[in-house]
């Protein structure tokens, strides 16, 4: 059975998103990269501490479309080995899954639905 290995990262809508990052920053600290308005939170593997892992944190305008179909205010983002196993799984099980998968330079994402109309990200990163 293909498994999550982590959280890539939260994001979430927010009514003034800019705003909502700067008060993060200024009372909790959180370091705002301003190319992509959100924090990469940098760790090690359990298993392999040479790997470095990161997951990401990220307000989103209230208007974004990127968490549809779902009309959640949150999208998170799984850490899987292989993204392909997860889509294929998930699709023998019935859940909703979106065809679209895009490679890119962090990695390759996918996403699907829960039972509860959540839509949700898996990332299967670069190695």
């Amino acid at each position: 059975m293909e498994k999550v290995t982590g959280i890539g990262g939260i994001f979430f809508k927010s009514e003034d998103a800019k705003a909502l990052r700067d008060w993060y920053r200024d009372h909790l600290g959180i370091a705002v990269d301003e190319s992509y308005g959100g924090a990469s939170f940098e760790w090690r593997e359990h298993g392999d501490p040479e790997v470095v892992g990161t997951t990401v944190w990220s307000p989103f305008p209230e208007t974004t479309k990127y968490f549809e179909p779902t009309k959640a205010p949150f999208m998170i983002n799984y850490r899987v080995k292989d993204l392909d196993a997860m889509l294929a799984q998930l699709r023998d099980a019935g859940a909703t899954v979106d065809e679209k998968i895009q490679d890119t330079d962090y990695g390759r994402f996918g996403w699907a639905t829960d039972p509860e109309g959540n839509r949700f990200e898996l990332w299967q990163p670069k190695t």
